[in-house]
């Protein structure tokens, strides 16, 4: 049986550079960063005060006022972004019972890496300094990583499956990757499916602060990303969402949908290694990668451009550099590879769908945009494309998409333009 065709009909996102995915890419192209210092909260104390924050964030039609006051800014990030997806997909969110479609056949699968961070802290402080009988009825349903696909799913009366992944920075791959084998499996006829991150908090930054892991280039903060370059020191917290929407492309046809992209196939596995840490030897991201080529039916040559993973860690980066390089061979120095990171930190459970924009938009516009902040590269990238500092002309023929959490999850991505 041939394997039903799976096309990328929609895209929504909240970013460092805005919630309209077309200005979201010309900035990329652009090379502007997104990364500031922080002043939503003090943390003058902090050893690191910069990250690439949503600021001014105003949900405004797309959440009841009320509900856009109480609820966790993971949810509301969430829900826009996948309402302004059907609205990209030409979908009426406030009346898709009038679209044709089947709503108990359509799901949503939206997860975050760390689920209400916000109103988990506030909890704590209230049942610390008033006691119990003070926290928000609200505390529990606003923390939990299901929350933003939940409520969505609320509002639009969709019935199909529904559910939160939680791999930390792999979240929206892997979302993605099972909303698509839902639609192969005939569960669904339509997914929306991303990930939604509101992590720029006092312990959000903290935490990270504490496993050593964030940049501290607070003198020059759109200078603190920079993958791959010998003088990174850590990577840059960032947030927001990214959704798309997923359909059968004979689902596509019939509703005459606009079509971005088309998913070929993703693949999963685990380093099975150290709890933070990448395998030294790039096993576990070969591995991912062969089984995303194998599931989209593609030899490694057909891939030429690479979004990668590429966080600006000091470990990360070069191993995930192993990883290409053991999989792709000699073939490595003939794909471009950026890093969107560079530019918008790492939105973690969100950054894969976010990028995965990134890479549909690369296909439409034709064009890659740069990794900035390339000024001494690791000895390791030489003979390389990394498209430093300057955006790039390419007809991408097919893409991958890379995302990689803490606790060894591996996810990989593979879309290609629509061909008919």
């Amino acid at each position: 049986m041939a394997k039903k065709r799976i096309v990328v009909t929609g895209m929504g996102l909240v970013s460092c550079h805005g919630n309209d995915v077309e200005q979201f890419y010309d900035r990329l192209l652009a090379g502007e960063s997104g990364v500031k210092h922080i002043d939503q909260f003090p943390c003058e104390d902090y050893p690191t005060r910069i990250a690439a924050p949503i600021s001014n964030f105003d949900a405004g039609d797309y959440l009841d006022k009320k509900q856009a006051r109480r609820v966790d800014p993971f949810i509301a990030f969430g829900v826009v972004a996948g309402k302004r997806a059907l609205e990209s997909s030409k979908l009426p969110y406030r009346d898709l019972a009038s679209s044709g479609l089947n709503l108990q056949r359509c799901g949503v699968l939206i997860g975050s890496g760390m689920g209400g961070m916000t109103t988990f802290s506030e909890g704590v402080e209230t049942l610390m300094t008033k006691g119990f009988k003070r926290i928000t009825p609200f505390f529990i349903p606003y923390i939990i990583p299901n929350m933003a696909g939940a409520l969505l799913a609320i509002d639009i009366d969709f019935m199909g499956p529904n559910y939160s992944v939680s791999t930390a920075c792999a979240t929206s791959n892997y979302a993605i990757h099972l909303a698509a084998r839902h639609i192969r499996d005939g569960d669904a006829d339509l997914m929306l499916c991303g990930g939604a991150e509101a992590s720029v908090t006092p312990i959000g930054l903290a935490g990270f602060v504490q496993c050593k892991a964030l940049s501290e280039r607070n003198d020059e903060p759109t200078r603190a990303s920079r993958p791959w370059d010998q003088g990174r020191d850590g990577f840059v917290l960032g947030e927001g969402s990214g959704v798309l929407v997923l359909e059968s492309l004979e689902y596509a046809l019939k509703r005459g949908a606009p079509i971005y992209a088309e998913y070929l196939g993703g693949g999963l596995s685990c380093d099975a290694y150290h709890m933070t840490d990448p395998r030294e030897d790039g096993k576990g991201v070969a591995l991912c990668i062969e089984a995303a080529l194998q599931e989209a039916g593609i030899a490694k040559e057909e891939i030429n451009y690479i979004n990668a993973h590429a966080t600006s860690t000091l470990g990360g980066d070069m191993r995930e550099i192993e990883g290409l390089k053991k999989l792709f061979g000699s073939h490595l120095e003939k794909v471009a590879i950026n890093a969107t990171k560079s530019m918008i930190g790492h939105c973690l459970g969100a950054a894969g769908a976010i990028e995965a924009i990134a890479v549909i938009q690369a296909i439409r516009r034709g064009e890659l945009h740069p990794t900035i902040n390339q000024e001494n590269p690791e000895p390791g990238v030489a003979g390389l494309d990394l498209v430093p500092n300057k955006s790039k002309k390419l007809r991408v023929k097919a893409a991958l998409s890379n995302s990689f959490g803490f606790g060894g999850h591996n996810s990989c991505l593979i879309f290609a333009p629509y061909n008919g």
